[in-house]
């Protein structure tokens, strides 16, 4: 894991441009909860809870931030796109200063800087999620994908799988960074609004 670690773009800056690219995925929803009841690439979840477990993600690794972070965070009863972007503002305030070495995550523990690469992840293809949901294409940049891809599989376990994560989806060669990293997160490229 230290190779894959090492060669990860700082992770703060990994996260920076995470939240950047979903900044203007979050643009396209509309402002009218009552309009969030669609679909998205996750079978399970429409649009409003997409933006309910991001809401809950964003509150966790901001915790993260400070060394720890339960596992019995409270669910937000109202979610609104401002706040989700106030708190990804903090998240960043809160990992660009000097942020843990190791983050422990209930009985668990991981290297700081893998938690806001993870974070930078998740934010990132919920980013994509939310862009599929709303019908506005937004490609994950080569760059970003590229990075992300470096460590996914120190976070994606296949004990994961159906769990955090759908089955990977193969993809032919040559498949384009983003979607290879789609492809592992366990959404099919293909389907793609572009």
């Amino acid at each position: 894991m230290t190779a894959a670690l090492d060669a990860l773009a700082p992770a703060v800056e990994l996260l920076e441009r995470s939240l950047a690219y979903t900044r203007t995925t979050l643009a396209s929803v509309p402002s009218d909860p009552l309009r969030w009841a669609v679909p998205t690439p996750c079978a399970e979840w429409d649009l409003a809870a997409l933006l309910a477990h991001m809401n809950d993600a964003l509150d966790a690794f901001n915790e993260a931030s400070y060394g720890a972070v339960g596992l019995d965070l409270m669910r937000q009863p109202d979610v609104t796109i401002a706040g989700i972007q106030r708190k990804a503002c903090a998240l960043l305030g809160a990992w660009s200063g000097s942020y843990p070495a190791v983050v422990w995550v209930g009985d668990a523990h991981l290297p700081g800087r893998l938690l806001a690469a993870t974070a930078a992840l998740e934010i990132t293809v919920h980013g994509w999620d939310v862009a599929q949901a709303t019908g506005h294409p937004a490609a994950i940049p080569s760059a970003l994908a590229d990075d992300l891809l470096l460590f996914t599989a120190y976070v994606i376990a296949p004990e994961d799988r159906g769990r955090r994560f759908a089955a990977p989806v193969p993809v032919d060669d040559p498949a384009s960074s983003a979607d290879r990293l789609l492809a592992v997160t366990g959404r099919d490229p293909a389907t793609a609004i572009r």
